[in-house]
């Protein structure tokens, strides 16, 4: 059984406000009897969280399409020219920028993309969202606003973590979150796989939620 929100909710208000930062929460879900050097075990999951991160990274794109591009400096997304991504690649500086933002990238420029930033953006799963010309940019930005990855890391590594909120956040919505996340994992994998899930802030101690 999970943790009661009272319990959940203690363990918040005990942990937050006790850093210069605003820290994070973090899940993090350990799994039993899962073969994960089996390519069709492994997790490659998109989850909307019901009440958001509650901390939205800056959003990058790579595009050439004008209205694309008007569109999304119109919604206070950075975007990067397709002129410009081999240069990036070269500059290493400009290229570590890139994982301070949610990537996303015109669905035709993947490949390129994929070719000068896949050896870098691949092992650390910020390839970008591919993007079509005619997405609808406001309600893009609300979507990665809630959306996380929940990605397996290695064959032989059987544990996945996910932020789920930020301590700023009420504790009921962060506790709903967690239990979008573990309800869409065991959906997956099956929930008597699901050994153990534990809980976070960023520089507090764990405890378990299951």
């Amino acid at each position: 059984m999970p943790i009661s929100i009272e319990e959940f909710t203690k363990f918040i208000g005990e942990n937050k406000g006790k850093r210069k930062f605003k820290q994070t929460v973090e899940v993090a879900i350990n799994f039993k009897d899962i073969d994960f050097t089996k390519q069709d075990n492994r997790l490659n999951l998109e989850v909307a969280l019901p009440n958001g991160k509650g901390k939205v990274r800056k959003i990058a794109l790579f595009a050439n399409d004008k209205n694309l591009m008007e569109s999304a400096r119109k919604n206070g997304i950075e975007v990067i020219e397709s002129s410009e991504i081999e240069s990036y690649s070269k500059e290493p500086k400009r290229m570590t920028s890139l994982l301070n933002y949610t990537l996303t990238a015109q669905a035709s420029l993947m490949p390129q993309v994929a070719r000068y930033f896949g050896q870098f953006l691949g092992p650390r799963n910020r390839m970008p969202k591919p993007v079509m010309p005619n997405t609808n940019i406001e309600g893009l930005v609300k979507e990665l606003g809630r959306s996380v990855s929940i990605r397996s890391k290695g064959k032989y590594l059987p544990t996945v973590h996910s932020i789920v909120g930020t301590e700023d956040m009420e504790p009921e919505k962060i506790y709903q979150n967690i239990g979008e996340i573990v309800r869409t994992v065991g959906a997956k994998v099956g929930q008597n796989n699901i050994r153990s899930v534990y809980v976070k802030l960023t520089m507090s101690k764990p405890v378990r939620y299951i």
